[in-house]
């Protein structure tokens, strides 16, 4: 079975490309979700302030891999019937959790938008939105706190978004290739 961990910034498309991948029979696992369960179970709403108190909240308690470390188990469970997606590996110390778990069987995908692309699409977003300013306090929060400019880096893989549906399509069409391919090598 194959596994791929998406790495982005926010608004840079990781939803949508973990969509893709979904059509394709991929079974999803997004690291957010824990997030967004412990919001729900303390009452909270659901919004930028509070997702950034549990994210470095947690990866405070726990250390900076505990999303990878927490999502494991459904990882490991999932791959002994599916394809996975993983959408939304954050930090340094996961992208080096997983590959310690994985090694090469793991695949990282980068998916990046320039900044201002990002913030316009964050302020447009149905569900989770931002203001430009809090998108931008959010980039500076995740590559500083939460070191998410390492596995971007480090990505095997990169796909630029910055046109349409319809482009992110056929970027998401030749990773696919290029995936096969390195299976054959």
């Amino acid at each position: 079975m194959k596994l791929v961990a998406i790495v982005g910034m926010a608004g840079s498309g990781k939803s949508e490309l973990s969509k893709l991948f979904e059509n394709k029979g991929y079974h999803k696992i997004r690291f957010g979700d824990i997030t967004e369960e412990i919001i729900k179970k303390k009452g909270l709403d659901l919004n930028e302030d509070n997702e950034k108190r549990v994210r470095e909240g947690l990866r405070k308690e726990y250390g900076m891999d505990a999303y990878a470390r927490h999502n494991l188990p459904k990882i490991q469970e999932a791959l002994q019937k599916h394809d996975v997606i993983i959408d939304g590996l954050y930090s340094w110390e996961e992208y080096l959790f997983l590959k310690e778990q994985f090694g090469k069987n793991i695949v990282v995908l980068a998916i990046y938008a320039q900044p201002e692309e990002r913030y316009e699409r964050l302020v447009d977003r149905e569900t989770r939105s931002l203001t430009k300013e809090q998108a931008r306090a959010r980039d500076k929060g995740e590559i500083e706190n939460l070191h998410k400019a390492g596995p971007i880096a480090m990505a095997d893989y990169t796909i630029t978004n910055v046109g349409t549906l319809f482009d992110l399509s056929e970027s998401f069409e030749k990773f696919l290739e290029w995936m096969h391919e390195e299976e054959e090598i």
